[in-house]
């Protein structure tokens, strides 16, 4: 029989963590107007860049920030793509995916001497660790990775719902050409938004690397893009929905790991597809449901509208 105790939460966050970070960069960008279904590549190209950086700076944190820039650059491309020249963004989007796994293990196999697997990292990031309080808390330990994911969530949220900016990113997202006529730069903010879209997953694929394990590996990210992105639709775009999808996501994950451990008759690699097909049912029944940005994954040209 497989029971959850206090002992499992740290390992939900790890798990989830990624897919969190993921999902704000999945959220920044729709938000904004701008379909990125390039997280996944994203990330891969920032896991490998934070477990190199991590490896050779011997600093988790100058690796986080690298992995970060890393996914920064590539969503530039896509910003180039898709607002300078009006490209299709699922096509861009996954040209990203193509390119980000394709990119990291060409230029692993360079720097490692022809390995498609850095060397593992010195150092990994540190954690948060709670004491026992009355006899009623066990003593765990949480990735400090997880709680900036939280606060970054908290963040986004305030910024959406709450400020100047975050109302014109959404104006920008539901009617770029009302936007315009008073005065906000659509281009520019969707440049701004993609590329801190890419940076977050960035961060994300950094966490798997620096955080859940010590190196990169070409399945160091194995879809989680993907579902991020998912979490993404299932949380109608919407910062806090999209972490509570994500933690759901983690939630499966720790079914899996826990059903891998006991006696069963369901082969291990059907256990091992349970948070992918958790994301197909959740697309099933609820992309109906949810309603993106009315300009997201539309073009924008300011002389046509």
């Amino acid at each position: 029989m497989i029971t959850l105790t206090l002992d499992d939460i740290p390992n939900i966050l790890m798990y989830s963590t990624p897919l969190i970070l993921g999902a704000m960069g999945g959220v920044i960008s729709e938000r904004c107007g701008v379909v990125n279904i390039g997280i996944d590549g994203m990330m891969c190209m920032g896991a490998f860049t934070a477990a190199t950086a991590g490896y050779f700076l011997a600093n988790p944190w100058l690796g986080l920030l690298f992995g970060g820039l890393a996914g920064g650059l590539i969503a530039l491309l896509h910003a180039i793509a898709c607002v300078t020249f009006n490209a299709d963004q699922t096509i861009s989007g996954t040209a990203l995916n193509l390119i980000g796994p394709g990119l990291a293990l060409f230029i692993s196999r360079l720097v490692f001497a022809g390995s498609t697997q850095t060397l593992t990292v010195s150092r990994k990031m540190p954690k948060i660790f709670s004491q026992e309080v009355s006899g009623i808390f066990r003593q765990i330990n949480i990735d400090v990775t997880s709680l900036i994911a939280l606060i970054i969530v908290i963040l986004f949220w305030f910024v959406l719902y709450k400020t100047k900016w975050g109302l014109r990113i959404r104006a920008v997202g539901e009617h770029p050409a009302a936007a315009e006529t008073l005065g906000i730069n659509v281009r520019v903010l969707r440049y701004a938004c993609v590329i801190m879209s890419g940076f977050f997953a960035g961060i994300g694929g950094g966490c798997v690397t620096l955080s859940t394990v010590s190196c990169f590996s070409p399945t160091s990210i194995s879809g989680q893009g993907f579902i991020a992105l998912a979490a993404v639709i299932f949380g109608k775009w919407m910062p806090h929905r999209a972490c509570g999808a994500c933690l759901l996501f983690g939630f499966a994950q720790i079914l899996t790991v826990k059903l891998s451990g006991e006696k069963s008759l369901i082969p291990s690699q059907i256990i091992a597809m349970l948070p992918y097909v958790l994301t197909i049912l959740i697309l099933i029944l609820f992309v109906g449901k949810s309603v993106a940005p009315k300009a997201s994954g539309k073009p924008y040209n300011k002389n046509i509208c």
